[in-house]
């Protein structure tokens, strides 16, 4: 509503400052044709007749009409005034925002300035560039033409050497296909034969390091042998062994379980009574248990391990879970034993059966692939 006021008021103003303008215009005008001093009256009686004298008197009344119509709305604009200066009171604390904002815009538009200016003085600075550049450019655009052509040779004798490239590429990856495959292959090649070459061993687990301090450990393992299997040692006498060690050899005292000991025997079928007994019964050796194990390399160990939840939860269940060498998780299952691999190859079986999936609720872990072959 002030708003409004105001530029209704504004616009007041305005009307009452044109026709003070157009009545001054007009007393200019007659005032100077009927001057005193006869300047332009004087040029124009030379050419026109006289005026008549009640011609003179009607304008002496008009001028004094316009004096006090002047006068009347003087006092009427003097009136209108005090009104537009009371609201222009009330229109101040809204001039101080709109000051702040224009001076604002002011400063931007004075940075705008600059701005426009630099850029005004960047394009003289291009377009005298472009006009000096202009007669280089014919000629460079001839050199242009030429080095064109050229490439465009060039271009097709690229294609063709790339079409060579593409083929010997394929080729290549072809080769490294069958490279990996082959490195794949040595690497099983290598677990097996160290595989093959601990096959007279047997891993002791559990074993309390001050035992071999006051007792050499083939002594112990006799011992151990004698306290759990008897019938062995009725049978063979003496066990052979041709070697016997800690693994790692040295003792790490951070660490809270006894190191492995890794015992080679002379005679593999002593070893193989001591595996199979230790498989039906828990072996001890002066009170403390102890596990025994076919020792094996540390990549097939930890492919095993990875079996480990799996195994669990599957003799949970009831599945009579094997691990058959190196590394093969094998189940029987509705009559069938199943075999299988990797732990990937376990998951998916386990996907195709809904019911056998919410019984298992681990995930198994990667385990590195594993030979297809037996």
């Amino acid at each position: 509503m002030r708003g409004t006021r105001a530029q209704t008021n504004t616009g007041r103003k305005e009307g009452v400052n044109l026709n003070k303008q157009q009545k001054q215009k007009k007393e200019t005008t007659i005032d100077s044709y009927y001057s005193p001093n006869g300047t332009e009256g004087e040029r124009s009686a030379k050419d026109k007749p006289e005026i008549p004298a009640n011609w003179i008197q009607a304008v002496e009344e008009l001028k004094t009409q316009l004096r006090e119509a002047e006068d009347n709305w003087e006092k009427n604009l003097k009136i209108k005034i005090s009104h537009l200066e009371t609201e222009a009171l009330e229109l101040k604390q809204e001039n101080s925002v709109l000051k702040a904002k224009i001076i604002q815009l002011e400063n931007e538009a004075k940075e705008m300035k600059d701005e426009a200016k630099e850029m005004k003085d960047e394009i003289k600075r291009m377009k005298d560039n472009l006009q000096r550049n202009s007669d280089q450019k014919e000629k460079d655009d001839q050199k242009a033409k030429d080095e064109i052509q050229s490439l465009r040779t060039r271009v097709k004798q690229l294609e063709s050497s790339d079409l060579t490239r593409q083929q010997d590429t394929i080729k290549q990856n072809k080769k490294n296909e069958k490279i990996e495959e082959n490195v794949k292959h040595l690497i099983h090649k290598t677990d097996d034969l160290e595989n093959r070459s601990r096959r007279d061993n047997l891993r002791i687990i559990g074993l309390p390091e001050d035992h071999d301090k006051r007792k050499s450990l083939d002594i112990i393992l006799e011992e151990i042998i004698q306290e759990n299997c008897p019938e062995i040692l009725e049978q063979k006498g003496k066990v052979e062994i041709e070697r016997i060690h800690r693994s790692p050899p040295v003792f790490n005292p951070q660490l809270t379980t006894p190191r492995n000991v890794i015992a080679k025997f002379k005679n593999n079928q002593i070893k193989e009574q001591v595996l199979q007994a230790a498989k039906k019964k828990p072996f001890r050796y002066h009170g403390n248990m102890v596990r025994i194990t076919q020792d094996l390399s540390a990549s097939t160990l930890k492919d095993r391990k990875a079996w480990n939840m799996i195994f669990r939860k599957a003799r949970e269940l009831g599945l009579q879970p094997r691990i058959k060498y190196p590394s093969k998780l094998t189940i029987f299952l509705q009559g069938k034993v199943w075999s299988f691999n990797t732990t990937e190859e376990f998951q998916a079986f386990i996907n195709k059966r809904p019911d056998l999936n919410r019984k298992f609720e681990v995930q198994p872990q990667n385990s590195r692939e594993s030979s297809k072959g037996n």
